[in-house]
């Protein structure tokens, strides 16, 4: 019996811990708590976007970044998520033990292979944090270094968690990744662990354009704090009508899933506007490629079109 009250104690305790190293906890609207316990996953919250973007100004600025920064279209989708992010921070939230946080600080994750063109290639993940006032040349050699930590032989601390579980046999495995839902719902997991852990992260985007694939839908993970998944396929030249005329257009398809029950869909339509946005012109909204240009302050004087965006200065 004692055993047991104490077990109920600490139960107790955890449960009010409220606190984690990466969000804020948001006070909410009853309607909105609620959804927490109807809709308990991210799968059965996820609702899905898609965009078509009009792509010649951004292969000609991804050609221009390229000679000047070694910079390539990963570099511009991804600058154009942390815009669109910084613009909508409504969009920087997540759900953890059926709570609301607002993200500390703007993380994205990208995937790409450990080499280029190569099918068999291991899959890598590259987390980064965004700053403000970085310079677009700085934001690309930071990439850069994270890629080339990954493609050299250097083991990164991912492979290094990856071989530690796997050490493991399959029933202590499993107790180990029911351990870290636990912890991570109870607000228990090591700061430490959520900093470089890619699933930890504002957005997810995966690039399919070098593997010459149509994007699909993503699903969201169950792990993670990851509620935002950006899926982007590859340039491809489709007929449209233009004043009544025919004509062929190089077009990028953009994929979305979101949970939304970290924000109201018209919130997400605004951050995807954003996104699709800068991605139609990136030379006017991340700017140009030299060392004083300051892609991540905003706002731009007609970014905001009536008040629709929230927009940090």
């Amino acid at each position: 019996m004692i055993g047991l009250l104490v077990l109920a104690g600490l139960w107790l305790l955890a449960s009010l811990k409220s606190s984690r190293s990466d969000g804020t906890l948001l006070d909410v609207h009853p309607y909105r708590r609620l959804m927490f316990f109807i809709m308990r996953t991210r799968n059965e919250s996820v609702v899905y976007f898609d965009a078509v973007i009009d792509a010649d100004r951004l292969l000609a600025f991804s050609e221009k970044v390229r000679k000047s920064c070694d910079a390539n279209l990963t570099h511009v989708v991804v600058a154009a998520a942390n815009i669109a992010l910084a613009a909508t921070p409504r969009m920087n939230r997540f759900v953890v033990g059926r709570r609301l946080y607002a993200r500390n600080g703007r993380w994205l994750t990208f995937a790409m292979k450990r080499k280029k063109l190569d099918r068999d290639a291991k899959l890598a993940t590259i987390k980064l944090q965004m700053l403000d006032g970085e310079s677009f040349a700085g934001f690309a050699e930071r990439v850069n270094a994270q890629i080339g930590e990954n493609r050299s032989e250097k083991r990164t601390s991912a492979d290094k968690e990856y071989d530690l579980f796997n050490l493991l046999p399959r029933p202590f495995l499993w107790l180990a990744g029911e351990a870290l839902f636990v912890l991570d719902y109870y607000n228990l997991l090591p700061a430490f662990f959520i900093r470089d852990d890619p699933m930890y992260t504002s957005i997810f985007l995966a690039n399919l354009g070098s593997l010459d694939m149509d994007p699909g839908y993503h699903h969201l993970y169950e792990y993670g704090t990851c509620p935002l998944f950006i899926v982007v396929g590859r340039v491809v030249e489709e007929p449209t009508v233009e004043d009544g005329v025919l004509t062929m257009r190089r077009r990028l398809r953009v994929r979305f899933s979101y949970d939304e029950r970290i924000e109201d869909g018209l919130n997400a339509r605004f951050g995807i506007e954003g996104f699709v946005r800068v991605l139609s012109d990136p030379e006017r909204w991340i700017g140009s490629t030299g060392e004083d240009d300051r892609f991540a302050l905003w706002p731009r004087a007609d970014w905001d079109d009536g008040g629709r965006y929230s927009v940090r200065n």
